[in-house]
């Protein structure tokens, strides 16, 4: 998308009438200003001002008006939400988002899908195939020796998450802890409503995009680091180490830079909880550290703060994905003795799980008994998101069990062996109804990241013995979801106009699920064929000022308080070189 399109849409944004009240006309009588009255909220006061009456979004949402809003019973009737919520210590939340649920189920919203393709697409050569991951390795080892760490990206996306409508916003609302994050998912989602209404202003910040990833295309994003971040790019470089195409020089700054991103996970991430049942210690892994590890400017950092995201806790995933790369670098270290299905087993659906139920349960369209949750309590028991579950972690959760199964006596010890057992569970019936491929399904990644994920979980369990295989799955479910997601990749993602990231994703589940090498044409092809994209310079350029192999996709997201992408452009080269690794093994076995 360039210059021309922005120009356009820009000149249809500002000149396009004013239709109703905006939101500036609701909420600056309530909440315009620094300074509040004695017993209001003052963070809603301080979120409207930072996030929504800042200099850089007024000229747009103050184009943004609702014409149901000339209704002034509806107008008076959100305006009492916003009171409501400033001023009520106790306010009852389904109340305050009734109005606005109704509003934002009057602009239904659809994921785009991206039109079919037609025609026999050419493969690269094995020379152009190991040009590129050479050139993907030299972008992340080159970072790692550059910043002594590999970023991710985040950006806010105002116009909402499709999946999310109003009872979902309810759900919200009623299920998150922290009233910061309630006031955030409340405000964004007033926000939300007068952009998806106002077509031209919406277009402005969320431009149509080519495949199934969204592009980070937002101008202002979040660097950061964090240990899933790390545990990632760790795998990556492994992937590259193991492919034998590293120079010497490279295999030494490998090992030096995962090491350094084992120091972080284990050491600087580690957060000392307690197992809401049992009461016994662990030490788990944090997502986001707090300054200066996080690596987040100091600007930013206060701006998240303000904001109401001070508080990170630490979750499930993070964890399983940290111990996973430190069992394949530093298998002897003393942290992995540690039985994570032990601690999982009380973060459990219909397990142990007594505690910490999904309170935010806006993917309800799926069973979610033997899955588990999200978010684990600090020792100060903060869980300022209250709980959601997520597909994918799950998968996360059995590929570091299958890692460590003779460490973890995972079949020998019957609880262990149940845990698991109920996981491969509810990952059959996400396969069996297909709702796996739904990408309300998910909290935070997308279908095509999940059939990766499960690649990545199915070539670790593969790796048992047969005995030990045979004691997890005893119904052949593993099998049963290969199927599933191989028809998903090549059925729906190839067969439709993709970019390198969907390719990436659709190679990696295609190479670790032993598809035919035949069906990796469409995603080589592609990736091939955008190779360089990153290296554009211009005002929307994805990095103008540090050229990468690749643009910067959404890798994961977040729904609440609205669409939070993650991803950079580094992100999108890791994921390049270990799917092209990976399909180079399997074209020349």
């Amino acid at each position: 998308m360039g210059i021309a399109y922005f120009a356009r849409a820009a000149r249809r944004a500002f000149t396009t009438r004013v239709c109703g009240p905006t939101i500036y006309d609701l909420c600056a009588p309530l909440l315009s200003g620094r300074d509040g009255q004695r017993g209001e909220d003052a963070h809603l006061r301080l979120f409207y001002n930072t996030a929504l009456a800042n200099l850089g979004l007024r000229p747009l949402l103050a184009r943004a008006g609702l014409p149901q809003l000339k209704d002034e019973a509806r107008f008076r009737a959100l305006q009492q939400s916003v009171l409501t919520a400033r001023d009520n210590p106790k306010a009852d939340w389904l109340a305050i988002g009734k109005p606005l649920a109704a509003l934002i189920d009057e602009f239904p919203q659809q994921h785009p899908r991206p039109p079919s393709v037609a025609g026999a697409a050419k493969a690269p050569s094995a020379t152009r195939i190991e040009a590129i991951i050479r050139a993907c390795a030299a972008d992340l080892i080159g970072c790692h020796e550059k910043h002594e760490f590999i970023p991710a990206h985040a950006a806010f996306n105002l116009v909402g998450d499709p999946d999310f409508h109003g009872r979902d916003l309810l759900t919200a609302l009623t299920g998150l802890n922290a009233r910061t994050y309630k006031n955030a998912t409340f405000l964004f989602n007033l926000a939300r409503v007068f952009l998806v209404g106002n077509p031209h202003v919406s277009a402005l910040l969320n431009p149509p995009w080519q495949g199934w990833a969204e592009p980070m295309w937002a101008p202002v994003q979040i660097r950061h680091r964090s240990a899933y971040y790390d545990a990632f790019f760790a795998e990556a470089l492994l992937d590259y180490r193991e492919s034998g195409l590293a120079t010497p020089a490279q295999e030494a700054a490998i090992g030096r830079a995962t090491r350094a991103m084992v120091e972080f996970c284990l050491n600087t991430s580690r957060e000392r909880v307690r197992g809401p049942a049992s009461g016994a210690e662990f030490d788990i892994i944090t997502a986001l550290a707090p300054p200066p590890h996080s690596r987040m400017s100091n600007f930013f950092w206060k701006l998240k703060s303000d904001l109401g995201f001070g508080l990170y806790a630490p979750d499930c995933d993070t964890t399983a994905c940290s111990f996973s790369a430190v069992t394949q670098i530093e298998p002897e270290h003393p942290l992995l003795a540690q039985p994570l299905p032990d601690f999982y087993a009380q973060y459990q659906v219909g397990h142990d799980n007594h505690k910490n139920p999904p309170t935010v349960s806006i993917n309800d369209n799926i069973e979610f008994d033997g899955g588990v949750v999200t978010w684990i309590e600090n020792l100060n028991g903060d869980r300022p998101y209250g709980n959601d579950l997520d597909p994918t972690l799950n998968l996360d959760v059995l590929e570091v069990s299958f890692r460590n199964h003779e460490r973890w006596q995972i079949v020998e010890n019957p609880k262990r062996l149940d845990t698991l057992r109920r996981i491969i569970r509810f990952q059959d019936r996400l396969a069996d109804t297909g709702a796996f491929a739904n990408p309300r399904s998910h909290i935070y990644y997308l279908p095509e990241l999940y059939c990766a994920y499960f690649g990545r979980c199915y070539a670790a369990f593969r790796a048992l013995p047969q005995a030990k295989r045979d004691a997890l799955d005893p119904d052949g479910s593993f099998e049963m979801i290969r199927r599933q997601v191989l028809a998903c990749v090549c059925d729906e993602l190839l067969a439709a106009e993709i970019n390198p990231f969907d390719a990436a994703l659709a190679l990696l589940a295609l190479a670790k699920l032993g598809a035919e090498p035949e069906t990796f044409t469409p995603a080589l092809a592609c990736i091939d064929e955008r190779f360089g994209e990153g290296r554009s310079v211009g005002a929307f350029a994805p990095s103008p000022l540090t050229p990468h192999p690749f643009r910067a996709y959404e890798w994961n997201k977040m729904k609440t308080p609205t669409r939070i992408l993650v991803g950079g452009p580094e992100v999108t080269s890791a994921f390049v070189l270990s799917a092209l690794v990976h399909a180079r093994k399997c074209l020349n076995p």
